[in-house]
């Protein structure tokens, strides 16, 4: 293991420990809305912005966020 993490790199390693972490705090503490119902205007609202993207009404291309915040 200590090889494997000796040829890393920084991002390789960094994206290790955030699924690490993401994995134990799923194991601590579950799903916390497992359970739980949207409430039907919540649910509405939420397909009718699905359809607006899907239109082009709303949002950005992933692409042009990350060239925009300089992420690529």
């Amino acid at each position: 293991m200590t090889n494997a993490v000796l040829q890393m790199t920084p991002e390789e390693l960094k994206d290790m420990i955030e699924t690490l972490i993401e994995q134990k705090l799923m194991e601590m503490f579950g799903n916390l809305d497992d359970g739980l119902e949207l409430q039907e205007r919540v649910y509405q609202r939420l397909l009718r912005q699905k359809q607006a993207v899907i239109a082009g009404e709303r949002g950005q291309p992933f692409a042009e966020v990350v060239q925009q915040l300089n992420l690529g």
